[in-house]
């Protein structure tokens, strides 16, 4: 079980590192959202603030701790907001579309797997 675990900490952790780099690095274009959809307001208004390169800072770090097994907890904390917000952003402002990304899936799925791992380093928080 802590090879698995290691391995899906591993992934998960590389895809919000990979992720984060590409857009904090400026990597690979991103490609604007059609024009006059709710998806190119929300850009619209959270690009020029700076909203985004912090919310990609911490998925650096959420990555980064999430990759090592003494810090996976915490990282899952620090991740945990961020993918919340993006099932969000998928439900409320694309109304469904994009759920079915598999990259999204298996980003669910492995943090899933992984605070169910550490269900009882978490517990603590429910008590």
């Amino acid at each position: 079980m802590k090879i698995i675990t290691n391995i899906a900490g591993g992934l998960l952790g590389a895809l919000f590192v990979v992720f984060s780099l590409m857009v904090l690095l400026h990597l690979a274009p991103m490609p604007p959202p059609p024009a006059g959809t709710p998806a190119a307001s929300f850009m619209d208004a959270f690009a020029p603030t700076g909203y985004l390169v912090f919310v990609k800072v911490f998925e650096l770090i959420g990555g980064i701790l999430v990759a090592i097994p003494k810090t996976r907890n915490f990282g899952l904390l620090v991740l945990g907001p961020i993918i919340i917000n993006i099932l969000a952003f998928h439900v409320f402002i694309m109304k469904g579309q994009g759920l079915v990304d598999p990259v999204l899936i298996l980003i669910c799925l492995l943090a899933l797997f992984l605070l169910w791992a550490g269900r009882k380093a978490f517990s603590g928080l429910l008590n």
